[in-house]
């Protein structure tokens, strides 16, 4: 217990120093916070639904903070509820790859054979395809929609985890600790779960972090050649597509939700990097000696 404490403070005085990865949590932060509050923080709520013609593309004001888009619609209220899809999105594919990945990665990172081999190889053809054109190809199959953009970031995202998991895993096993538990008659799913999985948490713990923000990114471009959510779904890269016919006149209708979808892609890689110094144990051992 005392040795997890420590742990996790020694984490949290080096984020504190790291600049960076303060600013992305920050970053992280005002997006979460938008999105549990944005029915209350929404100047005009009800335009996620509604249509209002008669204020169609009206410049930044008072009234409207950042406009509004070509259905007269508040485009600052629909960011907010935007932020929502895209957490929404992010956690969902994120942990379904992480479901999958990360035992699949045990599996063939511990066990030694053709069943191993395999698995390495369904995560290598995978990984020979860009994420953007396979996930664009699942969706476009599917049809879109909320749960099949899900669906395809999923699928094609998983294959990271199960080879940072995978190289890991066989990096531990040369460990005394594995072989002195292996000896002792400890069962491989004991050995996996218990004593494997908890050292090679940082890597993944990083991993999901810079994951957050790619798969973000690749859900944007889905909406963007509209694969995504279909309307009235305030989803980001949808409303950056429905706006690029009024450039350059009416620039906030795409400038909002670029920033935005820029920002928070920012905010989980820069919050990614500060956790991959933290947790490199290298770099723990490197702070000790200097302590």
């Amino acid at each position: 217990m005392i040795q997890n404490v420590s742990a996790a403070w020694f984490v949290v005085t080096r984020l504190a120093r790291d600049r960076s990865a303060l600013i992305g949590l920050v970053l992280i932060a005002l997006l979460v916070l938008a999105a549990v509050l944005a029915p209350v923080l929404a100047t005009h709520p009800d335009d996620v639904f509604e249509l209002h013609p008669s204020e169609r593309l009206k410049e930044p004001s008072g009234a409207h903070w950042l406009g509004t888009d070509r259905m007269g619609a508040d485009v600052y209220s629909r960011l907010l509820f935007g932020a929502r899809i895209t957490i929404l999105i992010g956690v969902i594919a994120v942990g379904a790859s992480l479901a999958l990945g990360v035992p699949i990665g045990l599996v063939a990172g511990y066990h030694h054979g053709w069943a191993s081999d395999l698995l390495m190889r369904v995560s290598d053809i995978f990984l020979a395809v860009p994420q953007v054109v396979l996930a664009i190809a699942i969706a476009q199959t599917l049809g879109p929609s909320l749960p099949n953009v899900i669906l395809a970031l999923s699928v094609t995202y998983w294959p990271w985890f199960a080879r940072v998991v995978y190289a890991e895993t066989r990096a531990l096993q040369k460990e005394v600790f594995v072989e002195s538990t292996t000896a002792l008659g400890a069962s491989p799913w004991r050995l996996t779960v218990l004593h494997v999985l908890p050292n090679i948490a940082s890597p993944i713990i990083v991993r999901a972090s810079i994951g957050m923000g790619f798969t973000i990114l690749t859900a944007a471009a889905l909406g963007f050649l509209g694969l995504g959510p279909p309307p009235p779904t305030p989803e980001w890269g949808r409303t950056i597509a429905e706006s690029r016919e009024f450039l350059p006149d009416a620039w906030w209708y795409a400038a909002a939700p670029g920033v935005a979808i820029f920002l928070t892609v920012m905010g989980f890689n820069l919050l990614g990097d500060g956790l991959r110094d933290v947790l490199d144990p290298r770099l723990r051992r490197s702070a000790a000696r200097d302590g």
